[in-house]
């Protein structure tokens, strides 16, 4: 497999891949078809640069839900017109997807060539329709993923500023991704722990000062955090009330409460027929204790498997690393189909760790297909599946399989 000739069958097929995916959302915009939030992108960076509100108050929808130094971010790039940012967002994507596919095999082999070309092809092959997704819809999922695999490579090389600095940017796109300071925390990475806080404090407060005033960077703030951040009860989650719980939403948060609570699973706006899917009719509160009781089950589950830091390896990190994206992944409160992506690098580990084929690595082929079944069955059932969390028990599926597959190198002396 690892001859010249497939190498090239492979970039060749990967590069004309990558061009279609680039070209339709460029077309669509040319063309004045639906760009999706490629447009919602747009007119945020135009706002930006005329000086407008980002987001409304709070009797009006956000159209934007990211944080303030996202919409900065796409300020310049919407001077551009919207095909200019589409071309350049797209662009960005596929640079993203490249990172991802390198990082992944770097951090699970220690060297940057010389990987089977299966490890390059068959992760991206899996999450292939979570791939087109972000590239179709405009989303930056593939960049946050890219960022935490290269913080993960700056945490091994030592460099931990820079892998501060890395989680600080994914977390000022898109916040859930300043979960990982926890981590940073609990394995006393207190550098990377400081760059984290310091450079997400330099997007939050400074950065936007020039261009923003102290007065609209205090209402973009407050809008934001009230509007977004904080705001979760028995409508929703943030701007995404009844789409929170509908069966596009994948996370922990999302599957609980339209599986445990009598609330709708198909949210539309215009007058329909409710449908529900709820095994238990149980109270708002009642749910959020399930869903932290899972937390704390699975976060101490994490702790117990990962190794004491003088006996870690590259190969337990690649593992332990695996898991956190896991867990992020399970517990961000939004998380719709294109955020699956970052099953990408899950399922690196465990293409590599099958290579060895131990009896620990057969079990592990069980957990990861059973985790690749329940994710097939999107295809025949698209709505059904996700109704009942196809996508987030796969990712459960695959954090037990490899916190079994870490448990097992931890109590054999690896770590």
């Amino acid at each position: 497999m690892n001859r010249p000739t497939t190498w090239r069958v492979v970039l060749w097929i990967f590069g004309a891949v990558l061009f279609v995916f680039v070209a339709v959302p460029v077309w669509h915009s040319l063309r004045g078809h639906s760009t999706k939030d490629y447009w919602v992108w747009f007119e945020t960076g135009q706002t930006v640069l005329q000086g407008g509100a980002i987001y409304p108050d709070q009797w009006h929808k956000f159209a934007f839900m990211y944080p303030p130094p996202c919409a900065l971010f796409l300020a310049p790039i919407s001077a551009l017109g919207q095909t200019g940012l589409v071309v350049v967002l797209a662009l960005v994507n596929a640079a993203a997807w490249i990172c991802c596919i390198l990082f992944s095999v770097r951090l699970v082999t220690g060297k940057w060539q010389g990987a089977p070309v299966l490890l390059y092809a068959v992760p991206s092959l899996i999450v292939g329709a979570f791939v087109w997704g972000n590239f179709l819809l405009g989303q930056p999922s593939l960049v946050l993923l890219a960022l935490m695999l290269g913080a993960f490579i700056a945490l091994q090389r030592r460099f931990h500023w820079l892998a501060g600095a890395l989680i600080a940017i994914a977390a000022a796109i898109k916040a859930f991704p300043v979960i990982a300071l926890v981590y940073l925390i609990y394995r006393r990475s207190w550098i990377a722990t400081a760059s984290l806080v310091l450079t997400l404090t330099f997007f939050l407060l400074v950065l936007p000062l020039p261009f923003r005033g102290p007065g609209l960077l205090r209402q973009d703030l407050e809008r934001w955090s009230t509007g977004m951040l904080f705001k979760y009860d028995e409508s929703g989650v943030g701007q995404r009330l009844g789409r929170s719980t509908s069966w596009k939403n994948q996370s922990i948060w999302g599957v609980a409460n339209r599986l445990l609570r009598h609330v709708e699973y198909d949210h539309k706006y215009e007058p329909h027929e409710p449908v529900y899917a709820n095994f238990a009719d149980l109270d708002f509160r009642t749910v959020n204790a399930i869903i932290l009781a899972a937390a704390l089950g699975l976060g101490l589950c994490f702790i117990t498997v990962m190794p004491r830091r003088a006996r870690r390896t590259s190969e337990t990190d690649a593992m332990e690393f695996a898991l956190l994206l896991l867990l992020m992944l399970i517990f961000t409160p939004l998380s719709f189909g294109y955020l699956f992506v970052w099953l990408l690098y899950p399922f690196t580990v465990v293409l590599e760790r099958l290579q060895h084929g131990s009896a620990s690595h057969r079990a592990l082929l069980g957990w990861a297909g059973a985790a690749l079944a329940l994710l097939a069955f999107t295809i025949p059932f698209r709505v059904t599946a996700q109704v009942y969390g196809n996508m987030l028990f796969a990712a459960v599926l695959l954090f037990a399989g490899l916190a079994a597959e870490l448990w097992a190198r931890k109590t054999t002396g690896a770590g």
